[in-house]
């Protein structure tokens, strides 16, 4: 029979390095989504919302064609190297104004053919690399400049196919486009919904004199300040004038009674 050999010391020293030295395990896949190196593709697949199941290394991440209404402030993992997310086609009504944190490296966002009607300004603050961005085909009628402002690396935005009001309202906006027309793509198809007589009016086509009628009636803080301070005052004055106006008309009828008595027999 041949003899048992008992391990040497140095064997329990090789293992930690054999375990060091192992691959490390691949991230799992979300359950009914494809996956190759990088990329997740969860298109058509009938979600409801974010899988979380996410490596932490992805940099594509494709949702499209689903069923995800909202996207809440804890709707995402943490994806530091994420590059492109794609949405559309789903049925969007509502992103939180933390949605999209610890997405900063971000650059194309595909947002088209939802049912966003509202946008607040904070939503894109955390998107510091967003280069392309695609609001097209939503239920959009205004939208602050600010929402666009905080994108500073924006070259391409893509807003056709929206439920644009073209009132006064929508000024801010015209401002915005105006002034930064390299960076709207199809500027022909932004086009004006509301009001009826407006309705396929390109938005792009509209100049200072369209709005002349709209007056900026919003005022600064110093103007604020001065209306609370000089209406007290204003106030007063008008009390004591007349007061003061009250008092002599009285002496005055006083006096010419007076006299009349004086002149009677």
């Amino acid at each position: 029979m041949g003899c048992w050999r008992v391990p040497g010391p140095e064997l329990p020293l090789l293992l930690p390095l054999l375990l060091l030295l192992r691959p490390p395990p691949s991230p799992a896949c979300p359950p009914a989504c494809r996956c190759s190196p990088g990329e997740v593709d969860c298109s058509e697949r009938g979600l409801r919302q974010v899988p979380w199941s996410l490596s932490s290394n992805t940099s594509t991440l494709r949702l499209g064609y689903n069923f995800i209404t909202a996207l809440g402030p804890r709707s995402f993992p943490p994806l530091p190297g994420l590059r492109l997310l794609s949405l559309p086609h789903n049925r969007l009504e509502l992103i939180h104004g933390r949605a999209l944190l610890g997405l900063g490296a971000l650059q194309d966002l595909d947002l088209s053919n939802n049912c966003l009607s509202v946008l607040a300004p904070e939503i894109f603050l955390p998107l510091t690399s967003l280069a392309t961005l695609n609001l097209g085909s939503n239920r959009l009628g205004e939208l602050e400049p600010a929402v666009l402002s905080a994108l500073p690396q924006l070259q391409a935005l893509f807003l056709q196919d929206n439920h644009w009001v073209c009132s006064c309202g929508i000024l801010p906006l015209w401002r915005w486009l105006s002034h930064n027309r390299d960076k709207v793509q199809d500027k022909s198809s932004l086009l004006c919904r509301v009001p009826e007589q407006l309705n396929k009016y390109p938005i792009m086509a509209f100049g200072d004199e369209s709005f002349r009628q709209c007056q900026d009636t919003s005022l600064s803080s110093e103007q604020y300040i001065t209306f609370f301070i000089i209406g007290p005052f204003s106030f007063i004055a008008s009390i004591v004038f007349c007061t003061f106006m009250g008092s002599v008309v009285v002496f005055y009828h006083n006096l010419r009674r007076e006299s009349h008595c004086w002149r009677r027999p």
